[in-house]
């Protein structure tokens, strides 16, 4: 779906998997999951050469907090079902304003449009490899 370099680290192991996890399938699972729920602006960062906090950073945002939280609920089912991974630590469900999902080495942000344009994570890296995501349908 996405046209994604394999990171260094091909695959990893997390607390919650004794498996080996294909991080491209969990990027276009998560990618897969926020298109089909609508997201708005969704942005892959590619930070590997830049921080050792994540390979890739996916960033977007939702019209409404119901929305947000769809979203983020979304990535989570979606990658289970599919790679039976589940997400590292989890943060802001309740307040549904910026929800961040950690999976290791890919770091989803679902924030409102309001965070997002306030935060500017994609600002603040700025040196990354940035891809634009769009809507095929």
């Amino acid at each position: 779906m996405t046209d994604i370099k394999e990171p260094k680290n091909k695959q990893f192991s997390n607390a919650y998997s004794e498996d080996s996890i294909n991080t491209k399938e969990i990027l276009d699972t998560i990618i897969e999951a926020l298109l089909s729920k609508k997201a708005n602006d969704i942005t892959l960062l590619d930070v590997s050469e830049l921080t050792t906090l994540a390979e890739y950073f996916v960033v977007c945002h939702g019209n409404s907090d119901v929305q947000v939280k769809a979203l983020a609920d979304a990535v989570e089912d979606d990658v289970l079902e599919k790679t039976g991974d589940k997400a590292w630590r989890k943060e802001g469900l309740n307040a549904r304003s910026w929800i961040i999902l950690d999976f290791v080495n890919i770091v989803v942000h679902v924030m409102s449009e309001e965070k997002r344009n306030f935060y500017g994570i994609e600002r603040m890296w700025n040196d990354a490899k940035i891809t634009y995501i769009k809507d095929e349908a």
